[in-house]
């Protein structure tokens, strides 16, 4: 998995930008959390498909940008969690045990 670390808000402008002609995946993850952590490893044990862009919050360090997330997309917090933005918007999100590769392709097509 070839995550890009996102750690200040305007990358949040790059990742609407992007979404105009691909899919991005935000994850949202605590390292704090076991269940993260495995979420965090389903998807990098995964096989990332070449047309989506992977965005990786750490929620300790950089909590503001979790929230400015949940402002900017519609989406409220929780933790871990994944969102698929494409074209600006937010159009699947889950969170825990459903983060799920598969489930992330199904609704990018």
């Amino acid at each position: 998995m070839n995550w890009i670390p996102l750690t200040t808000e305007d990358q949040l402008e790059t990742i609407k930008e992007t979404s105009e002609t691909g899919t991005v995946v935000i994850f949202k993850h605590s390292t704090r959390c076991s269940i993260s952590a495995v979420a965090k490893s389903r998807l990098d044990r995964a096989e990332a498909p070449e047309n989506m862009t992977f965005y990786y919050l750490d929620l300790i360090k950089y909590r503001k940008i979790s929230d400015e997330i949940a402002a900017t997309f519609g989406v409220e917090h929780e933790s871990p969690q994944v969102l698929l933005i494409k074209n600006g918007k937010c159009v699947y999100d889950e969170s825990h045990s459903a983060i799920i590769m598969d489930e992330l392709v199904s609704h990018a097509n």
